[in-house]
């Protein structure tokens, strides 16, 4: 998780450098990469590229494409540090779906735990002015769809192979971005080929990683891993974007490690 989480980090910076490519775009051009590498990988190993409960498969892949469209287009309209903040809201989301999609048991005190690091969250982010209201709501959205894929990760994995549902995932979501791409297309040049190269990398090795983590741990505890993201984010925000942030965001920095630790001494 930990892995997923820097090349999670890393597509966002990659996303942050091309403000002039739309969202879906980049959004399609991460599907195609993840779609040809994760088909030609299956291929090789002999695995069944369209798996055995495709109806979970495909419900993943919706949630999960709804959920990363958003969120692209929140990385665009605002500060990288919150624009992931506001996505980090998904681990609250999972666990808390968890409970009825899953029938996982959650203990009382991890919700103390959780509201640590959910209170800390909020802390880095402030009341920023320069995120409105859309965003906002789009960023609601996307937490909230990224919630329920992860579940389905969990409910698929003693069936699939964590590839085949990464393959669902570009699977569903090309057809989508490629309608709603026809109406806002902008030819990608120079520099912009290589970097949308590099997030088909970044997010394919952030998925593969991702998903076999919620396949292998349990839900809560890894979740909660995912919560780094933010303290990546604030770094690569202040490193190459001058992202600055107040004195109290130190002090949400460390509920936020504070809370995972925490958690993660709950069995």
């Amino acid at each position: 998780m930990l892995l997923a989480g820097i090349f999670f980090a890393m597509m966002n910076v990659s996303v942050k450098f091309i403000p002039h490519i739309p969202a879906i775009e980049i959004v399609w051009f991460r599907s195609v990469f993840s779609l040809i590498f994760t088909f030609l990988v299956l291929r090789n190993k002999a695995i069944p590229v369209f798996g055995n409960n495709k109806m979970n498969l495909i419900t993943r892949g919706i949630v999960g494409s709804i959920s990363l469209i958003l969120f692209f287009y929140t990385l665009q309209r605002i500060p990288l540090a919150s624009a992931v903040t506001m996505q980090y809201m998904s681990p609250i989301l999972t666990t808390l779906l968890g409970i009825f999609i899953l029938k996982e048991k959650v203990r009382p005190i991890q919700f103390l735990y959780f509201a640590m690091a959910f209170g800390g969250v909020l802390i880095i982010q402030g009341f920023d002015p320069r995120v409105d209201s859309l965003s906002a709501v789009m960023g609601f959205i996307s937490a909230l769809s990224a919630g329920i894929a992860y579940n389905m990760i969990r409910k698929l994995k003693t069936s699939e192979h964590p590839l085949v549902i990464v393959f669902y995932f570009p699977l569903v979501t090309m057809p989508v971005a490629s309608i709603i791409m026809y109406f806002d297309w902008v030819m990608p040049i120079g520099w912009d080929w290589l970097i949308l190269l590099w997030i088909g990398i970044c997010t394919q090795s952030a998925q593969y990683f991702m998903t076999v983590a919620y396949q292998t741990g349990n839900l809560s505890r890894v979740s909660s891993l995912s919560y780094m993201g933010v303290l990546y984010a604030l770094f690569f925000g202040f490193v190459l974007f001058g992202e600055t942030f107040p004195i109290p965001s130190y002090f949400g920095m460390a509920l936020v490690l504070v809370g995972i630790l925490l958690n993660l001494r709950v069995k």
